[in-house]
């Protein structure tokens, strides 16, 4: 069987960053998808750390970690909700990467002394990453610019798609730009302006665009869209409205509505005999558009003035509580503001709380009173992460009468450390060198609630931590009533505590939230979200 010749799609931003250029990738991977393609999305990233990990989320949003372990942009989290498929290390690349990667070959001798330079080692860098993807056999290679045209920082990236389009030869690749119309209050109208601007400096770069996705807060004009065409050298049929919509999972029926999908196979010289099925799509935004019933979870966490830090479990909720035709009110709590003297109004009238994961020692005594509270009254909480650390940081301390207990990570010389450092970590320099990432299996108690959850023994869970519960207070914990009712089964590593004797107190030291899409929604978040109903 001969190879298939697989088509790209690069997808460029202009007029302002942050427009939804990865929304609109995933919503046209799950058309194509739809009409029967094998298809996949990749990120470049123009920014030169080498990846999000150690990036501070208001920088960055939520880092988000695919199977394999690699930490990525959170627009990854988006294609795989989208694509119900899992991506991996090779579907997000950073400037940074790729400049490690050619200066590693130049200290090796692999350029035989040649001088180095952006064109062509640098870009010739990229297209290897962009064209790796392509030995898995798919059709179509969605790969999305960051940043904005005209960026010092994504030029190269731009070259590159300008080499590729070149290469690659006709209808084999396709450029959809993405760009803003504003609308001025004061005229009434819509300007087309800065896309035609951004456009030309895309022209000015070498590249053409085939396809504009404009992003509108109205309805494009008929007169609007012709100009649009005329200025823009795109058919009046490749101009497509992306007007703002009441959430993020209308944005794929609104683009197939314009025949968004028949366009981007027109210009590949793609045919599909199958209609795009949107059928459980639909359903699954009609439910979470009609909600049956109403609840409020305080998300008790450090980064919750951007709200994009937690997204991954945001979305979470919308799939569960769709599934289970409830709308799911997030309270954002900053765990920093909560004290004894306030938490009772803080969390006055919640049905359930969950701890967010995090690092670093800022607003972690809010979460221990948080966790104790939860645990006092009876209300129902999930603990991802440092969640389930914090959790048991409390139980340490108010149940088993630690009253110092704590994380290594927040006080290296606590006299009990109930979470630790690993013995083979002591030593790593590199923050991005000791962490547990990626898919790790579980095995689950017979009996237990978790195993009840999951409907199997065994799981696997995508991680992201350096700290682990220290196994030896295992047995007093356990004497105690909070049980370890997950441990990875090479390691023995504590990875779920649950209290039977609670209408829902589980932590998690792994990241459910990644691997829960509009297809699957994740069976934890699904038994949180019941139990919440209840109280």
């Amino acid at each position: 069987m001969s190879k298939k010749n697989t088509k790209y799609i690069f997808v460029t931003g202009g007029v302002t960053s942050s427009l939804g250029k990865g929304i609109v990738s995933a919503s046209l991977g799950l058309l194509l998808k739809s009409r029967g393609f094998n298809v996949t999305i990749q990120k470049l990233d123009p920014y030169i750390n080498i990846d999000p990990g150690t990036l501070n989320p208001y920088e960055h949003g939520e880092c988000y970690v695919t199977e394999d372990g690699a930490e990525t942009d959170l627009d990854l989290g988006h294609y795989e909700r989208y694509l119900d498929a899992p991506t991996s290390q090779n579907n997000n690349v950073t400037t940074g990467k790729i400049y490690q990667t050619v200066i590693e070959k130049e200290r090796k001798g692999d350029f035989l002394g040649k001088t180095v330079q952006v064109i062509p080692h640098i870009t010739n860098e990229i297209k290897r990453r962009i064209k790796i993807l392509s030995k898995q056999n798919y059709d179509i290679i969605i790969t999305e610019i960051g940043g904005t045209v005209g960026d010092i920082e994504s030029l190269p990236y731009i070259e590159t798609v300008r080499q590729l389009k070149w290469e690659l030869g006709e209808k084999n690749s396709m450029v959809i730009h993405l760009t803003l119309l504003p609308y001025l209050a004061s005229s009434g109208e819509l300007k087309t302006k800065p896309s035609q601007h951004s456009v030309r400096q895309l022209m000015e770069s070498g590249i053409m665009a085939d396809v504009l996705v404009c992003r509108t807060e109205h309805k494009i004009p008929k007169d609007q869209r012709a100009k649009l065409a005329q200025f823009c050298n795109v058919s009046l049929d490749n101009v497509i409205e992306c007007k703002d919509l009441d959430t993020i999972y209308e944005v794929p029926m609104y683009l197939q509505k314009q025949n968004f999908d028949d366009v981007v196979l027109k210009e590949l010289d793609l045919k599909s005999d199958k209609d795009a099925d949107l059928k459980d799509w639909k359903n699954f935004l009609k439910k979470f558009q009609n909600p049956k019933k109403k609840i409020e979870i305080a998300l008790v966490g450090k980064y919750v003035s951007l709200q994009d830090s937690y997204i991954s479990i945001a979305e979470a909720f919308k799939h569960a509580g769709a599934d289970l035709e409830t709308e799911v009110k997030i309270r954002w709590v900053y765990s920093g503001d909560i004290t004894e003297d306030n938490i009772k109004e803080t969390l006055k009238g919640v049905n359930g709380i969950l701890i967010a994961p995090g690092f670093g020692d800022r607003g972690i005594e809010g979460k221990v009173l948080t966790a104790q509270y939860a645990r006092e009254n009876k209300i129902p909480m999930l603990g991802i992460c440092l969640g389930m650390q914090i959790m048991t940081i409390e139980f340490a301390r108010n149940v088993l009468g630690y009253s110092k207990a704590n994380s290594m990570e927040f006080d290296t010389s606590t006299e009990h450390p109930v979470i630790s450092l690993m013995e083979e970590q002591k030593n790593v320099v590199d923050k991005g060198g000791t962490m547990r990432l990626g898919a790790w299996k579980c095995t689950l108690k017979n009996g237990s609630r978790l195993s009840e959850i999951y409907g199997s023994k065994n799981i696997s869970e995508r991680h992201r931590h350096r700290y682990e519960f220290n196994s030896d207070y295992l047995q007093e914990f356990e004497k105690n009533g909070f049980l370890a009712t997950g441990t990875n089964p090479e390691t023995g590593l504590v990875e779920a505590l649950e209290m039977p004797d609670h209408p829902f107190y589980a932590g998690v030291q792994y990241h459910p939230e990644y691997k829960s899409t509009v297809a699957t929604p994740h069976p934890l978040f699904r038994a949180f979200i019941k139990a919440c109903e209840k109280k």
